[in-house]
């Protein structure tokens, strides 16, 4: 196993070039996917992904790993904009939701964190944990080729086969990746992730499923096509409320990024500088042209993997991807990295984040043989992975681990300690 590289600590060169390149592929599939879906330039996706990244490293002082890519929440509503306004207004909302982030940061300053630790005692971040990395499982088991499709012309349903190229290309990503994380040692213990990709792309170009044409077709420098905000009441009212939900997200990840690390962010940067950088992050890249900005499972999950913890790694990846804003080829090659083989590490990552929220129940002695707990836990549960959904207001939206984290925290606050249990504790 390698060993933990801290926050603070800093890897020669030779280390930390294989190391960024690793969070670079981690995060790169769907930090792209997001501008495809919404009519926004990739390249310019990057550029803001990367100095989303830089922004927040130094609004929190460098003390919190976390990588930034586009947000999947925003998806609906930057289409919705888009297709009645323009998608100079969607950006336009993206500034609007970052400031909002800093307001909230400017409040929760001035009340300091001492409520977060009362709304979220184990007994909910444990299962909230569980629900963000479960709620990822779906797009692993679909990236790798294992879910159930089915046939556009006749309706029936398509079985993945132990004969299909995407499963054995999967299958194999994802044995390399379990092997360098188990057997490797020194410093290729650390690069697991990186190792299994060039090995499941290798791997997929001797089975014939790369496309290499968009690689040879690129060009070597492009300069990203920025596109700048617009505002307007209307498309303000579609994207703001949004950030409800994604603050609520935000919580959550700074929980699984504290757990895996071993530290409390909430209160030391504090949850003002990481809501603040995220959001100042989400306004830049309005600013520019790019989808708004959230924290990133993918990367988190590298980090628990492999252990390196360090800042300067996850800064050295978004050096990387705003160098890739601009290296068209580059960029196309990454790109070319088949579904599949992505697939294969996201069955990993996101059952390792998952498998972080037992360990917190684990660690913190979280007795769910007590009624109370166990109803909290269940409920967080079924609505996390179950990813239900409520629509407040019109155009708010809760779902998902949104929904289960906001449901646990008043679970939480409703239901009444056993009598037996608070005398257990005052003792």
């Amino acid at each position: 196993m390698a060993r933990v590289v801290d926050v603070h600590e800093r890897p020669p060169l030779k280390h930390a070039v294989p190391l960024g390149i690793q969070h670079l592929f981690a995060m790169f599939g769907a930090t792209v996917l997001v501008p495809f879906l919404t009519g926004l330039d990739p390249s310019v996706a990057l550029l803001t992904s990367g100095l989303g990244t830089l922004l927040f490293i130094l609004i929190t002082k460098g003390q919190v790993p976390a990588y930034l890519g586009s947000s999947f929440a925003f998806i609906a509503p930057i289409t919705l904009i888009a297709g009645q306004y323009g998608l100079e207004y969607a950006l336009g909302g993206g500034v609007a939701v970052g400031l909002v982030y800093a307001l909230v940061a400017l409040i929760v300053r001035q009340i300091g964190v001492g409520w977060i630790h009362r709304m979220l005692p184990p007994v909910v971040v444990g299962p909230v944990i569980i629900v963000i990395g479960l709620g990822l499982a779906a797009t692993g088991v679909n990236m790798a080729g294992l879910a159930v499709g089915t046939d556009p012309e006749t309706g029936a349903a398509l079985l993945p086969s132990v004969t299909d190229k995407a499963v054995w290309t999967a299958a194999v990503t994802l044995a390399i990746a379990l092997i360098a994380s188990i057997k490797f040692r020194g410093f290729l213990a650390s690069i697991p992730i990186l190792i299994a990709i060039i090995a499941g792309y290798v791997f997929a170009l001797i089975i014939g499923i790369v496309d290499t044409q968009a690689v040879a077709e690129a060009r070597w420098f492009a300069l990203p096509k920025l596109m700048f905000p617009k505002f307007n009441l209307a498309a303000l009212s579609i994207m703001v409320p949004v950030s409800l939900v994604t603050m609520a997200e935000h919580l959550g990840d700074v929980m699984v990024i504290s757990r895996v690390v071993g530290r409390d962010f909430f209160t030391k940067p504090g949850l003002h500088r990481t809501l603040l950088g995220d959001g100042l992050a989400t306004s830049l890249a309005g600013l520019l042209g790019g989808p708004p900005n959230t924290t990133y499972g993918e990367n988190v999950g590298v980090m628990a993997i492999t252990r390196v913890y360090s800042v300067w790694v996850i800064g050295l990846a978004a050096v990387f991807a705003v160098g890739l804003a601009f290296i068209e080829k580059v960029g196309a090659l990454i790109r070319s990295i088949p579904t599949p083989v992505m697939g294969g590490i996201s069955m990993m990552l996101f059952g390792v984040i998952a498998a972080s929220g037992l360990r917190t129940l684990i660690e913190n002695q979280v007795d769910l043989s007590k009624t109370r707990n166990l109803l909290i836990a269940s409920v967080i549960l079924v609505l996390g992975v179950g990813n239900a959904t409520l629509n407040l207001l019109g155009n708010i939206t809760f779902s998902g681990m949104a929904l289960a984290t906001i449901v646990g925290i008043v679970l939480n606050l409703i239901l009444p300690e056993p009598a037996a249990d608070r005398q257990k504790e005052s003792a």
